[in-house]
């Protein structure tokens, strides 16, 4: 399938300002396996066919199992996944669908269990992120595979 149009070249200084996002999640510190966990979470949620091809691929060279991979939308579910694990999904959910009631103590407490005050805005930004990616690929047509 082809895209709508090529944001990148369209508007350049607008990637630019993705990037500069990218790259502040990528230097957070925040382990690569969790981010990618959560790249695919919000991705599912969101719909984007271009960002989890693109995040399962990367989720699998940094090692994450197929079993996992899998199972990601049925987290709950599944004994896969660690205790902090479960509560930057839970977060993920909570600030991917965030008009579906905000992010609960619970939840927050239940994430500053695992991580402190400047590991959550870092989760935060990690997940407004790909939210934001998800919702630039679908706005312009990307899809999997996506030609430009």
């Amino acid at each position: 399938m082809k895209a709508r149009m090529n944001y990148r070249s369209a508007n350049p200084q607008a990637l630019n300002a993705m990037l500069q996002l990218e790259k502040y999640v990528q230097e957070s510190g925040l382990d690569k396996n969790l981010m990618e966990l959560i790249k695919i979470r919000a991705s599912q949620i969101n719909g984007c066919a271009f960002c989890l091809d693109m995040h399962t691929k990367d989720a699998r060279k940094l090692g994450e199992t197929e079993q996992r991979i899998y199972l990601l939308n049925a987290w709950r579910e599944a004994g896969f996944y660690t205790d902090a694990e479960r509560a930057v999904l839970a977060l993920t959910e909570a600030v991917t669908l965030i008009s579906n009631g905000g992010v609960s103590d619970e939840i927050y407490a239940n994430v500053r269990e695992h991580f402190d005050e400047q590991q959550y805005v870092a989760l935060i930004m990690a997940i407004n992120t790909i939210n934001a990616w998800n919702r630039i690929a679908i706005s312009t047509g990307m899809t999997a595979p996506c030609e430009l």
